[in-house]
This record gives structure tokens, sequence and C-alpha cells, in this order.
């Protein structure tokens, strides 16, 4: 069967990219291993940040990185093995993160922050999804002053990129949440313009049955080859899970498959230094010793607590390790012991906790746009910790681009062509 487009990938990046695709008039497939919602973007902290107009830098104080060196951190480790993997985009990254390069990359990565709540908005209403989705907004808690301080510094800079923000004292915390234990605490930052996901898994399938009602079609298969035809049209050979083998066609190829995108990129020729960030969560059953309405993240510690449908989700920071690494429980183990000084956690939900990978890339900006070498490709990935805030902000964009539309804004800097190709 003949498709406009096919898009690779069903996370929240890849389904907002069909969803606004099939909205207008495009017939689109897509294809993913897994069904929509079910890999990185079944496991995150639940939120559509308005207020991550901050890219994730490289640390380069050396007292910082004197800190994480002996992998005990809560907040990041490491295994030996990715850093040798991903040297070279872990250099890019270290250089990338001088402050004269972040100020641009930060304004930069703003221009698509600043949309991620009201091009979602758009998707919820169209979906129903009104229900999964609490606008109150979320805490950050701190335990030292000089964190503090430095927080509320960015804080006050995030404020001109429209950022709404209140400072907390631990009283007006423990007023909002009486079950949290809030006395190693000296404060906190409500983030008022930043949304709660109550099952941001089911916030993507609640996307993917919008776009099926347009009559977009999924398919899960493990794609296999992309090809481009003499035509410059394309062909899709993919695999279901019972070893049937068939081939799509399509006008055009979105490549939204998170941090396994390289593996479909690599083939046809372009290298991006993306490399991938595990988290860790697990859910903890609901009691009234226990209940909490707004999502809190212990900011020197590194772990988040949510109030999500499956229990309380406590998520971890970021583990560097290559895709395929066996699980380490390790640092949720160590996340855990602080976690329930803070509120109690008693009966697990799931037998083992889950963990996946997110897609970062060496100057903390996604790829979205044309491929250079490449008629009617495209590139959507590597929105590392924010493809569930960005999804629909760049499935607008992507749309915008495919149909030759005038942008909503510039899309330049996360051209591909950045990196050479």
């Amino acid at each position: 069967m003949q498709y406009d487009v096919i898009v690779i990938g069903s996370g929240m990046v890849g389904t907002s990219i069909a969803w606004h695709l099939q909205k207008n008039n495009s017939k689109v497939l897509v294809i993913d291993k897994k069904a929509p919602g079910e890999e990185t973007s079944y496991g995150n902290a639940g939120l559509i940040q308005r207020e991550a107009v901050y890219p994730k830098a490289f640390p380069r104080e050396m007292g910082e990185i004197f800190r994480v060196l002996p992998n005990t951190s809560t907040d990041i480790r490491y295994r030996w093995s990715a850093l040798f993997n991903y040297q070279s985009a872990l250099y890019q990254y270290w250089t990338n993160s001088t402050p004269k390069k972040l100020t641009k990359i930060e304004d930069e990565w703003a221009t698509l922050i600043e949309h991620c709540t009201s091009e979602h908005d758009v998707m919820i209403q169209a979906s129903g999804a009104d229900e999964l989705v609490r606008k109150g907004g979320w805490f950050e808690i701190y335990r030292t002053q000089k964190k503090y301080d430095e927080a509320i510094k960015l804080a006050e800079r995030a404020a001109t990129k429209g950022v709404e923000y209140k400072l907390l004292t631990p009283e007006e915390l423990k007023e909002f949440e009486p079950n949290v234990n809030f006395d190693e605490f000296i404060g906190g930052i409500h983030w008022q313009n930043s949304w709660q996901v109550k099952n941001p898994s089911r916030l993507v399938k609640t996307y993917a049955k919008s776009f099926e009602a347009m009559q977009g079609e999924i398919k899960q298969a493990t794609v296999k080859n992309i090809e481009q035809m003499e035509d410059k049209s394309w062909q899709v050979t993919a695999e279901s899970a019972e070893g049937e083998v068939a081939t799509y066609n399509s006008t055009h190829v979105v490549i939204a498959a998170g941090p396994w995108s390289t593996q479909l990129t690599g083939p046809l020729g372009y290298n991006f230094p993306l490399f991938p960030m595990r988290g860790y969560h697990q859910h903890f059953k609901v009691s009234e010793g226990n209940r909490i309405g707004h999502s809190l993240f212990d900011a020197e510690k590194g772990y988040l607590m949510g109030p999500m449908e499956q229990g309380i989700r406590i998520t971890t920071g970021a583990e560097m390790t290559t895709l395929n690494a066996p699980k380490n429980f390790g640092q949720l183990e160590a996340v855990l012991k602080i976690a329930k000084n803070v509120l109690p956690l008693e009966e697990a939900v799931e037998s083992e906790a889950w963990c996946g990978s997110r897609p970062c890339m060496a100057d903390m900006k996604p790829v979205i746009g044309p491929a250079p070498r490449h008629e009617k490709l495209w590139f959507a990935f590597g929105h590392a910790h924010q493809g569930f805030t960005l999804g629909p902000a760049t499935g607008r964009l992507v749309e915008e681009m495919i149909n030759d539309k005038p942008l909503y804004i510039d899309a330049t800097p996360f051209s591909a062509e950045r990196f050479g190709h």
C-alpha cells in the first residue's frame, strides 16, 4: 500500500508527528516494534515542562566533576563501557557546555519549550485527554542555601522566557503536601505553568487513538531496511513479532525512533553524536499516609516522586550506559533510601523496576528537519529528557516542513546540517 508518510517511532514524538500529518490530510503509517507509548515515553516524570528552558549541560566545575567521579551519586552515574563507546559525542557535549556556547544553545532550545503546553493543549482537546492532565504545576525542593540561591537566579532568568514560578517555604510546602517530610529542606520552587500527567503512556496512547480515528494506521513491527527508490519514493521493510516480513511504500519517511534513531540513520550514511541516558522508576502503592497531589523533585539528590495512576512513581536521575547494557538497580536503591525518609513508601507495585533510555545530542538540541543528502527523508530525534514535553511542538514543526508551510519557529538551530552532513 502507498502512504504519503511513514513515521518510524511511536513514542510521544513520533505519535505527535503522525497526528499532525494525518490531521492535515496526509495518509500516514506509524511503524514501531512496540505499541505507542510503551518505551521511553512510558517511563518519565510525567511532566510537560514549560519551565525547562535550560538544557542539561555537561558539568565543568571541578568540584562538580569530583563529586560525580566516585560513581555513587544518586543524580548521575556512569559505566566505563559507555564512556568509551560515546567518547566522541561526550567530548563534543563537554565543549558545547562552555558558558558562551551554552547561552546561545539555551536561547535556541527555549524557542521550542515555550510552545510545549500550548501545542500539547491542541492535542489534548482534540483527543479528549483532559482528565489525564493536571495544570497546577509541580515543586522543586532544595536542601542547601547555596543550591537554592543558584536555582532562584535561574528561575528569575526563566521568567524572562515566560516561565511562571513562586518561591515556597517548607511551611508553605507542607500546606500543599501534608504527608511529605520537609524537615531537611529549606525551600522550594513552584513551577506554576508546567503540567502534570497522571499516566504518560496513556496520554501517548490517547493521542494515538485520535490519530487512528482520523484513519491513520499503526503497525507493530521492527524496521529492517529503509531504501530510497529511483523515483525518490521510499520503501520500508519491517518484520512483525511473528516473523512476517512486509514492505511499505511512501513518499516521505520520518525517523523519530528516539535513542534507536542512529541505528536507522547510520546505514543511510549519517553519523550523529547521539548517546543514550538511562533512567529507572518504580511505583509504590498509595495510602492515606503517603498520598501527594504534586510531583516533587529533590533537586540535590536528583530523583522525583510523582502521583500516577499506577501509584507513586519514584524516578532516578540519569545513568550513562549503552542501550543494551544489563539493568543495574543500584542507583534506584540508593534513591529509595532517601525518598523513604521524605515520604512513606512501603509496598512496591511492580516486582521489578522499569528502565529505559533517552536520546541525548552532543549540543543538547534535537535534530528536527530534512535529511541533507536524501530527498523526502526527515529526522526528529535527540530530545534528551524532554521528548514527552516537546512531542506536539515537534509534530507541528515537522508537518509544516513536509507540507512546505511557513514555520511557526525558526528551525535552523535544529537542522541536521549543523553536524556537517
